[in-house]
């Protein structure tokens, strides 16, 4: 694709925030009716790598019986707030009034909204009423690169086009105590919730960064390593012990696939700059691509302060690369259900 100029990103977080020795007290409270499962796991809070998370509600909420109608009605409300908060911060940024932007790529999988998010937001945040809108669903973790990516090549086909992503999540909306699936517990002890936004393309605006190509990687027969099974109660996470081995097995070889397009060698990318889904993760990234230990310093920064938010991470790890100062080529990763590792090559502005 044409080279696309990253004009802003920006992010926003929950106002309700809680210290992971708050949660690992509070889960324990609230399995008390499991609590060989919660004995055997928890150790899963210490090991996370996480010091607090923002959340979208009150910790009082979480240990109240939700279905899907009130779990979903939180979801609205809360995404809406988000997606709004961040859209405004990442026009701004970018020297833009809302009715400069010609089209919205939004990825949000951890609840439904029809109409889609953009257009209960659109209105009044001031976008144009003929504003081209792309709801991405069922992207999860994947969905903040695979959806910038999105939101690039649409500005690509359209020279001169400017197009806002925003990726919304709030996972803790899914935590739940009615399961004996210890993925439950572990999601407990992970998710945080958040909300990024980024506006790419325009007509000469140097921008941040530029956006130079994107890949994806599916895997076969890996549907269940990854992804939410639908029921009653709400979304059950799917969370396989298998993903950090699988990680550490398969990505090598998905990078140099994803290089080999860009006709890129492995050698010329100064940083990666992948979504944290947890330490374990982390660890099995740098295995994998035989990077020093501690190499990924600042996705453990944003898991620490942040958890996992599925898809806005990468983007809050992003933001903090870009603080730091942006080396001249930057490969931005995130696993998602699929099993799938989407890819997106970054340089630094000129």
């Amino acid at each position: 694709m044409r080279p696309v100029p990253l004009l802003s990103l920006a992010t926003a977080a929950p106002p309700h925030r809680i210290a992971q020795d708050e949660a690992k007290a509070l889960s324990r409270d609230l399995f008390s009716g499991r609590k060989a499962l919660f004995d055997r796991l928890q150790g899963v809070f210490d090991n996370a790598g996480i010091d607090q998370r923002n959340i979208v509600a009150p910790a009082s909420w979480y240990g109240e019986d939700h279905g899907w109608q009130s779990r979903n009605a939180l979801y609205l409300d809360s995404a809406e707030a988000l997606f709004a908060e961040a859209a405004a911060k990442a026009i701004d940024a970018a020297g833009l009034q809302p009715g400069d932007i010609d089209g919205v790529v939004t990825a949000s999988t951890t609840g439904i909204a029809t109409p889609s998010l953009d257009a209960r937001v659109g209105p009044g945040l001031g976008l144009r009423s003929n504003v081209r809108r792309v709801p991405l669903f069922g992207l999860g973790c994947a969905g903040g690169v695979s959806g910038l990516a999105t939101a690039a090549g649409l500005a690509s086909a359209d020279p001169g086009s400017r197009w806002l992503f925003v990726t919304v999540e709030t996972c803790s909306i899914s935590i739940r105590l009615d399961t004996d699936d210890p993925a439950a517990l572990v999601a407990t002890a992970l998710f945080g919730d958040g909300a990024a936004a980024c506006v790419v393309g325009g007509a000469g605006e140097p921008g941040i960064a530029t956006i130079r190509d994107s890949a994806e990687q599916q895997w076969p027969d890996t549907l269940g390593i990854m992804g939410w099974r639908v029921e009653d109660p709400g979304l059950a996470v799917v969370f396989d012990r298998a993903i950090p081995p699988f990680v550490t097995a398969e990505l090598a070889a998905a990078i140099e696939t994803m290089l080999a397009k860009f006709e890129v060698e492995r050698g010329h990318i100064d940083r990666l700059c992948s979504h944290p889904g947890g330490a374990k993760v982390i660890e099995a990234i740098e295995t994998a691509l035989e990077l020093a230990p501690g190499t990924l310093d600042l996705e453990r920064q944003v898991l620490r302060e942040h958890g996992n938010m599925s898809a806005p991470t990468v983007l809050f790890v992003l933001e903090a690369l870009l603080a730091r100062g942006l080396p001249p080529r930057t490969l931005l990763t995130a696993f998602g259900p699929g099993f799938t590792c989407a890819g997106l090559l970054l340089d630094r502005a000129a």
